[in-house]
C-alpha cells in the first residue's frame, strides 16, 4: 500500500479514540501553513525560535566556508558568525562587523532577503491566529437522558462563556454508531437527532438542546450498554454570529457512550439574584442529579 501512516487524535468518528489513516501521501510542506495556524501557541512559538536559530546557525556555517570574511570576526569563531548573521538577517547591523569579501556580500544579501521573506511570513502566520474569530462555548461534561414533557429525552447543555451577543444561532446534534447492514457490512452510520429547538435569534446565556427520543428517534429503545455496544459518538456543532467579532463563530463538541447518562438530570444554574437581577452558577454547569 502506498502512500504514509499517519495518526488522527480525537477524531469523533473513532469514538475520541486514535484514528490511523494508511495509503495518504504526507505533505509535510503543503500543510506547514495548515500546522503551524492551528497550533497552539506553546506549539508555534518554540517552532519559531527553533527556525530561527537553524537558520541563523545554516547562516553562519556558509560564512565560515567562505573564510576571513567577516571584518573583525575572530578567525573560525562560529559565536561571531553566528551572531553577524543575526544581525544581517535582521538587518539591525551595530557596525563592529561588516562583510569584507563579494562573496560574503552576496550572502549577506541572500540573507536579508530570506529574513525579510521570513518575516512577512511570520507577520502573516501571527496575525491570522490573532484575527481568527474563535468561539467560547461552553458544553457541559456529560449529556443526559431523562423524562422532558413527559417523553425520555436526550438533554446537552451550552453557554455563551463570553460577554458579547451571539446572534443567528443554529445548533445540530449527530448520532454515530456502528450498525450491520442488511448485507452484514459492518457500517458507521450518522444519524441526525430532531431538536425541539434548533435554532435562536440570541444566545447570550445558557441553552439546553433537547432531542425527543420517540419512536422516529434513532435513539429510540437504547440504553446505555447499547450506546457503549454500538461505539456510540454524539457530535454537537453550534454556529451563529458575534456581534464584537463581526464574523460567524463555530464550536463543536463530542460525547462519547460513557458520557451520555440515562435517569439524570443537570442541575439547574439559573437563579435570582436579591436584587432581581438573573444570575447563572457556573459552579454547577458540569453537575447532576438523579432524576425524581
Amino acid at each position: 500500500m502506498s502512500g504514509g501512516r499517519r495518526e488522527v487524535r480525537g477524531s469523533a468518528f473513532g469514538g475520541g479514540r486514535p484514528v490511523v489513516t494508511l495509503g495518504l501521501g504526507r505533505r509535510p510542506i503543503a500543510d506547514l501553513y495548515h500546522f503551524l495556524l492551528t497550533s497552539r501557541w506553546r506549539v508555534l512559538l518554540p517552532v519559531i525560535a527553533a527556525a530561527y536559530v537553524v537558520a541563523n546557525a545554516l547562516f553562519a556555517l556558509a560564512y565560515l566556508a567562505l573564510g576571513d570574511a567577516i571584518e573583525h570576526a575572530r578567525p573560525e569563531s562560529f559565536a561571531d558568525a553566528f551572531f553577524f548573521s543575526v544581525q544581517t538577517m535582521a538587518t539591525v547591523g551595530y557596525g563592529n562587523l561588516w562583510p569584507r569579501t563579494t562573496a560574503a556580500n552576496l550572502l549577506a544579501t541572500a540573507e536579508m532577503i530570506t529574513g525579510g521573506m521570513g518575516l512577512a511570513l511570520m507577520t502573516g502566520l501571527v496575525f491570522a491566529k490573532f484575527a481568527r474569530p474563535t468561539a467560547r462555548v461552553l458544553f457541559s461534561d456529560v449529556a443526559v437522558v431523562r423524562k422532558w414533557e413527559g417523553v425520555p429525552s436526550l438533554m446537552i447543555r451550552m453557554a455563551n462563556a463570553r460577554s458579547s451577543n451571539i446572534v443567528e444561532v443554529h445548533v445540530g446534534v449527530m448520532l454515530l454508531r456502528s450498525e450491520r447492514a442488511r448485507e452484514g457490512d459492518e457500517v458507521r452510520r450518522v444519524h441526525d437527532l430532531r431538536l425541539v429547538r434548533s435554532q435562536s435569534a440570541i444566545f447570550n446565556l445558557t441553552w439546553t438542546a433537547v432531542h425527543p427520543i420517540d419512536e422516529h428517534s434513532p435513539l429510540h429503545g437504547a440504553d446505555a450498554a447499547a450506546l457503549v455496544a454500538g461505539d456510540a459518538v454524539i457530535i454537537v456543532a453550534l454556529t451563529g454570529y458575534d456581534e464584537n467579532l463581526a464574523s460567524t463563530i463555530h464550536a463543536r463538541h463530542t460525547y462519547n457512550a460513557d458520557q451520555v447518562l440515562f435517569g439524570r438530570r443537570l442541575k439547574d444554574v439559573l437563579g435570582i439574584g436579591p436584587a432581581g437581577e438573573r444570575t447563572v452558577d457556573y459552579g454547577r454547569f458540569h453537575e447532576t442529579e438523579p432524576e425524581e
